[in-house]
């Protein structure tokens, strides 16, 4: 008949050896529980990533034939999948090692696990980083090469850059004081409403508009042979003296 209680005392014995600073005792009876701190090697090559766990074991009644209770109960740098991956990790080594005393198997193989995960979280981070330099740059291509020119977005770009050019040139007509500026009868006949107006005012004066004529009573006061000189003026065929001809 095996004496478990005796094969779970010799194990905890040879774990106190040789893990003295590691394993603390959390009681004996009815069976022993205790902690064991369990962490990646080499965690100074991996510092940001290193992964670390406090593992509790509780024997059975009949340990080791059958698993010990395990329980995850702290971690560093391991997030809840992390966990649960460790947790069924350490499940399946302890089926595979059953009959034999396995705390110590477990650990190392535990060890080893944390080893690895904290090797490959350094990995995914460091091909995240190259991803985003590599996306950023070509943004940044991208950006400086601006957006591909097709026949049609040229044509489109044509048409409204014409347009753009015709209107800039008709403003400047009429901000440039060097342009020809419409006379009096080109804005009359352009602008037809100074007509309409012309002829709305006559209608509406009808047969009541009135003319006061004490205005041309001193019509034979004004002197009208300077408009007659004037005219001589204009004459380039004009000499002095051709008047008493």
């Amino acid at each position: 008949m095996t004496d478990y209680k005796e094969e779970q005392r010799n194990e905890i014995e040879a774990l106190q050896s040789i893990y003295p600073d590691e394993i603390e005792i959390i009681e004996e009876q009815p069976y022993y529980s205790f902690k064991l701190q369990v962490g990646s090697q080499d965690p100074d090559k991996f510092p940001d990533h290193a992964m670390s766990a406090v593992i509790q074991f509780t024997y059975t009644h009949d340990y080791p034939d059958s698993a010990p209770d395990m329980l995850i109960e702290s971690t560093e740098n391991m997030d809840d999948a992390q966990q649960e991956s460790l947790m069924e990790f350490m499940t399946s080594q302890a089926e595979e090692n059953l009959g034999m005393a396995m705390i110590f198997t477990i650990i190392s193989s535990v060890q080893e696990r944390l080893t690895d995960m904290m090797e490959q979280a350094a990995k995914d981070q460091e091909e995240a980083i190259e991803r985003k330099k590599k996306a950023d740059e070509e943004a940044e291509r991208k950006r400086f090469e601006g957006t591909r020119v097709t026949v049609e977005s040229f044509m489109a770009w044509k048409l409204k850059f014409d347009a753009e050019k015709a209107e800039m040139r008709r403003l400047k007509g009429f901000s440039d004081g060097s342009a020809k500026k419409p006379t009096g009868k080109e804005q009359f006949m352009a602008d037809q409403s100074l007509y309409d107006s012309d002829v709305k005012f006559l209608q509406a004066e009808g047969d009541t508009l009135e003319v006061d004529e004490s205005l041309f009573d001193n019509m034979g006061d004004l002197d009208l042979e300077d408009d007659d000189d004037d005219d001589d003026d204009d004459d380039p065929d004009y000499q002095p003296g051709d008047e008493d001809d």
